[in-house]
């Protein structure tokens, strides 16, 4: 059976329908297949009419009581009407426009209809139904799924093309079994002919679960098997480097002037075991916006050039590169360690001075953006990997920096607090640190959501801060207005203008976003810095950034438009200092959903706890927008949901690997397969 056939050669597709699937992803049967359902809707189970309630969407069986009666209701429109009846009761069916159907119904004979029941003046009535002759099943008497459908495919049709495509599988000797048998039984899987049908066709609702659950443990349990191959490769192939123990952490914590808070202290430790074992560090150090995780790369970064090596530091920005050269000179130097920098703005003679001294081991620390991945970039003796904003890095380049070193230590950090089980999913390959904790000097942010309405006691409040010597940013989602044209969404440029010209025309105001130059980036930002300007106009390019401790004041337009995380993030760049400092989310929209969220951010600073509620209020498809480059989309499994299902496709995980590392033993053979197909494009395995 060839699921990579083209979905043309599909009972039902003819030129036309190609182009609509093609539009949703559909190209091949298997895409097909696993285009699977966003709901599914009842319709087996008829209710009496007298039971039915006003706004009920209902099925019910009834024997056609009248004729079909077509009348003209206004020009070019018409109405249709047949009274049905069952023995307790009588309801009006109703139509518009379909003076076709008269020939669909006869007197005395039974049909079943489904739709929203309507009860007025006690008589019952349900408007444009669908329905069925009672002997047949087209349209109702079963469990009727529901596509995610954005063009002009209906979902008759695409149903009916899904259920040609499962036909023809069926006909060729149906799917071929993708888990060994052993897990199906030790698990209790439906096999995959099973599963691929009642994911799209259950006949009960007892079928859809187990067809879930199976095509969830699978998607799950493929996802774990290749990032702990990863791992184990990682692990077991070569030894790592052993860090020298009489090199102690504690040489620079007793000359910070500041105290490590305890979770700092107890990462550094993790870290430390990890470099001192011949077993290569592959860690991922989590922690929200502010507490600290740079402090603890320094530290490691330390140990790392006492015990004779180089280390590499990955930012994603040169802004971040900057600060970080600043930041790691101010502490290491002392110790007479020399950190250098490598961004794609410096000058030619200056990148080639840098080449040769990090070739010939005259530089211990290189801080630098993605000019680091390039190939005439070599390191002496590199030991330790640290890329910082993880989320911004993909598999394939953490691999590409690990690769100019002898199987360096990695330390991955991100801001994006994930909890933890969501974490093992995306970052399988690494163990886990969290810094659970903010330092005590950073002062909690007050954030207030409003709406337009308060557009001039907002801005009347920023003057005040800025009278006070402050600074503010503020934050729009676009930045030219043409980017989105039925959009009154503010974008950088025509709030530039309006706030330089007119709202702030007294106070010194600048913008900055994605589509500048580097240099032009950098330029702003550390003018920004140094305090020579007052308001910061931007778009999220922010987001990972300068410290600024003299801004005390974030304001985001349309800020429905962001996910909590991202948000979280945004708010981050204030609050860095001494002055106690304040977001301000401006949003449009009554939803429950988006007044849920700008609730959530009020109400906590507290990172995990919004990447949590994100996740919960959005699904894991758009919280992972960016996830890990290389990690495929998940087609059926929620992160959110199917936390069990996780738990247990980890344990089958960690059980396999343990026996069968590289899932060589005839037994696993599939599972190898599976691993293959989906991954080794992305993750080089």
């Amino acid at each position: 059976m060839d699921l990579n056939e083209d979905v043309k050669y599909i009972k039902g597709v003819g030129p036309n329908r190609v182009k609509l699937l093609n539009k949703i992803g559909i190209f091949t049967l298997k895409d097909l297949i696993t285009y699977y359902p966003r709901g599914y809707e009842d319709r087996s189970k008829p209710k009496n009419i007298c039971e039915c309630t006003n706004g009920e969407i209902a099925l019910i069986e009834a024997i056609a009581v009248s004729r079909f009666m077509d009348s003209r209701i206004s020009k070019g429109r018409t109405m249709q009407k047949l009274v049905v009846r069952d023995e307790t009761g009588q309801a009006t069916i109703t139509w518009f426009n379909q003076s076709y159907l008269k020939s669909k119904f006869q007197v005395s004979k039974k049909y079943r209809f489904y739709g929203k029941i309507e009860y007025q003046y006690g008589k019952i009535s349900m408007n444009s139904p669908v329905f069925d002759e009672i002997q047949n099943t087209n349209n109702t008497g079963k469990i009727i799924p529901i596509y995610p459908l954005t063009f002009s495919l209906t979902q008759n049709v695409l149903r009916k093309i899904i259920e040609n495509g499962l036909e023809k599988i069926k006909e060729q000797g149906g799917l071929k079994e993708t888990l060994p048998e052993y897990i199906l039984n030790e698990y209790k899987l439906q096999n995959i002919q099973e599963a691929n049908y009642n994911i799209h066709f259950p006949k009960e609702y007892e079928d859809f679960k187990k067809a879930r659950r199976r095509l969830v443990f699978e998607e799950l349990l493929s996802t774990q098997l290749a990032l702990l191959q990863l791992k184990n490769n990682n692990l077991t192939d070569k030894k790592g480097i052993v860090f020298d123990k009489n090199v102690n952490m504690s040489d620079v914590i007793n000359t910070l002037p500041f105290n490590l808070t305890k979770a700092q202290l107890k990462v550094l430790q993790e870290i430390d075991n990890n470099m001192e074992s011949e077993k290569s560090m592959n860690r991922l150090l989590q922690g929200d916006v502010g507490s600290g995780k740079t402090i603890v790369a320094m530290i490691s970064a330390y140990k790392a050039v006492k015990s004779g090596y180089q280390v590499a530091i990955l930012a994603p920005t040169a802004i971040l590169a900057t600060q970080h050269l600043n930041n790691f000179k101010n502490i290491l130097e002392k110790f007479d360690i020399k950190c250098e920098l490598l961004i794609s703005g410096i000058t030619k003679k200056n990148k080639e001075d840098i080449l040769e001294r990090l070739k010939h081991g005259d530089i211990d620390i290189l801080i630098g953006t993605h000019a680091m991945l390039e190939e005439n970039v070599e390191f002496k003796n590199l030991g330790l990997v640290i890329t910082d904003e993880q989320h911004r890095f993909g598999v394939k380049q953490r691999t590409k920096m690990v690769e100019k070193g002898q199987n360096p230590d990695v330390l991955v950090m991100s801001a994006t607090p994930i909890p933890r089980t969501l974490a093992l999913i995306l970052y399988g390959d690494l163990d886990i640190s969290i810094i659970d904790e903010l330092p005590p000097n950073r002062k909690k942010i007050e954030t207030y959501a409003v709406t337009k309405r308060m557009e001039e006691r907002v801005n009347n409040f920023i003057k005040k801060q800025v009278n006070e010597g402050r600074q503010c940013y503020i934050v729009c989602p676009l930045v030219e207005e043409s980017e989105d044209e039925e959009s009154d969404l503010k974008a950088v440029l025509t709030l530039y203008e309006t706030c330089k010209n007119d709202t702030f025309k007294e106070y010194r105001v600048e913008y900055i976003h994605g589509k500048m130059r580097p240099k032009e980036k950098d330029e702003i930002m550390n003018r920004f810095k140094n305090g020579e300007i007052d308001i910061l106009i931007s778009t999220t390019v922010i987001e990972v950034g300068v410290d600024v401790p003299n801004a005390s004041i974030m304001v985001i337009e349309d800020a429905q438009r962001f996910g909590l995380a991202a948000l979280h993030q945004l708010r981050g760049r204030v609050g860095r200092g001494e002055y106690k400092s304040y977001c301000v989310l401006k949003f449009n929209g009554n939803g429950q959903n988006t007044k849920e969220r700008m609730k959530v951010m009020c109400e906590t600073n507290d990172g995990f706890v919004i990447s949590q509620k994100d996740l919960e209020l959005r699904g894991s498809g758009d919280f992972f927008g960016t996830m890990q480059h290389g990690i495929p989309d998940f087609k059926i499994a929620n992160l959110f949901t199917d936390i069990d299902i996780l738990k247990l496709a980890q344990e089958a995980a960690i059980k396999i690997v343990d026996k069968d590392n590289k899932l060589e033993k005839e037994e696993n053979k599939l599972l190898k397969e599976l691993v293959k197909d989906k991954f080794t494009d992305r993750l080089e395995i």
